[in-house]
């Protein structure tokens, strides 16, 4: 999650070797074969009748079985798969896409396993829709993207990818040869937005296709907008390859809403978001005009004082979360080796460091704030993920790391309730009955699930417990027996 997603050589030569045995062909069925809803989302249909693995489809309400389709396969691998299509489907209808997410996918499989399953709705897809051969795209957010990018590596056929809230793969992966056009989108507070500038560079540096839209906000999903966007740069970089026919009515109306934009934020003195703004059209449009008016305006706005003050404070903003982030990285590591306890006091007085950046004044400092706090959580729950895939579990350390996570996402109950199980299952009494006042402080109102927690039958009976538990919620269900 706080990082690039690295794939090894030796997952790459597997990854290969199984996709050769099922390589996909676009040649679909005629319109008459299929008994598909237009305009709806159509969910759970079988892939065939001997793998238990379904997908959902939306059709536009424009769908016809006498064209090509352009197609995004959008990846969700948290098990919400109508409800991300229903995201994509205004975006979807307004610019004629067709969309299709496995239901099978998901976080507990492997990079491969995931691959494979995608492999196989996309030849299901395939086999049943008129789907143009040269539109065929990936999509996701946060986990869902990191899946979405790396399928064209393996997958040549995927001409293009939308990666919501998470920067592009490791670019040792990607190669010019097999090329695909790269569309990052992100929140100015998402914990992913260095990253995602990071990969941004080292894209251009490749002369890898990419673009990267900018919202206000963090680790979620964007304005349909957003989305939109993203499907009309494809369609306009299908029409610069030749893979459809020029529209320069919609060419030239894209066009005139994304300048509208950029004069909308230089009256707003955006001038930083105005520039970058630019900078993307520019790119977009360099196939279908002439921008050197665009590059001559680009020009002008670099030179606005406004724009140097605005460049310089995001500069230092960046710069200094780059130094923090190396910080927190380099004492998580000698604090999980250590099991020191004693720093929970530290990184308790860090988050409120980080709390203090919303009463900043200025802007990007509060971003950079809210950035860290999302760094820090990510980062976090990565050693945890990292732990407890060991073949021997450190128990310890796993302990250590959900204290911290109360510490860094307060109102995330679950990894109280976790330590007080693991406490009172050690008879470790004075950590569970600690961890249980810190979470009924923070607003725990679950009775029934609280005496239902795993190993803590003899904590419940205590006196202790039930003070506690009666004094913030009332009505204990054992009786309290002074001693």
């Amino acid at each position: 999650m706080a990082g690039f997603l690295i794939v090894s050589h030796h997952m790459k030569q597997l990854l290969f070797s199984l996709m050769l045995l099922g390589c996909i062909s676009f040649n679909g069925m005629h319109a008459q074969d299929l008994k598909l809803k237009k305009g709806i989302i159509t969910d759970s249909l079988s892939i065939n009748d001997s793998i238990p693995e379904s997908f959902a489809l939306y059709l536009p309400s424009s769908f016809n079985g006498s064209s090509k389709w352009p197609i995004i396969f959008v990846f969700d691998l948290e098990g919400n798969t109508k409800r991300v299509l229903r995201l994509f489907k205004v975006a979807a209808e307004k610019n004629n896409y067709l969309l299709a997410a496995s239901n099978n996918v998901s976080d507990s499989l492997s990079i491969a396993q995931n691959i494979l399953i995608a492999s196989r709705m996309i030849n299901k897809v395939a086999s049943m829709l008129p789907i143009n051969n040269d539109r065929v795209y990936t999509a996701g957010f946060s986990s869902g993207a990191k899946i979405a990018a790396l399928a064209p590596t393996f997958i040549k056929q995927i001409d293009g990818v939308i990666s919501l809230g998470s920067a592009v793969p490791n670019t040792e992966i990607l190669t010019t040869r097999n090329s695909f056009h790269f569309i990052g989108i992100v929140g100015k507070e998402d914990f992913n937005y260095t990253n995602m500038l990071e990969g941004k560079q080292a894209l251009n540096k490749i002369k890898f296709p990419n673009n990267l839209l900018v919202f206000d906000g963090g680790h979620q999903w964007p304005d349909q907008l957003y989305l939109e966007k993203a499907m009309e740069i494809f369609s306009l970089s299908a029409m610069a390859k030749g893979n459809i026919g020029k529209d320069e009515n919609f060419i030239n109306t894209s066009l005139k809403q994304n300048l509208q934009k950029v004069n909308s934020l230089i009256s707003e003195k955006q001038m930083l978001n105005a520039y970058e703004r630019l900078v993307e059209i520019i790119k977009i449009y360099r196939s279908h005009i002439n921008v050197d008016s665009l590059v001559n305006r680009r020009k002008e706005l670099k030179k606005d004082k406004t724009y140097r003050a605005q460049r310089r404070a995001e500069n230092l903003v960046l710069f200094n979360e780059s130094f923090i982030r190396d910080d927190y990285n380099f004492n998580l590591t000698e604090d999980i080796t250590t099991l020191n306890y004693n720093n929970l006091g530290w990184w308790n007085y860090q988050m409120g460091e980080l709390r203090e950046y919303q009463n900043k004044a200025k802007l990007v400092e509060k971003q950079m704030g809210k950035r860290l706090i999302g760094y820090l959580n990510a980062l976090v729950e990565d050693n945890i993920d990292i732990e407890l895939t060991e073949s021997i579990i450190d128990e310890e350390a796993v302990l250590f790391l959900w204290m911290l996570k109360t510490i860094t996402d307060p109102q995330n109950y679950q990894y109280y309730l976790n330590i007080i199980s693991v406490s009172a299952k050690n008879e470790d009494f004075g950590t569970a009955l600690f961890y249980l006042e810190e979470l009924l402080k923070n607003g725990y109102k679950n009775k029934t699930e609280l005496y239902a927690v795993e190993h803590t039958a003899l904590l419940r009976i205590t006196p202790e417990f039930n003070k506690i538990v009666d004094e913030y919620l009332k009505d204990a269900r054992y009786e309290i027996i002074e001693e």
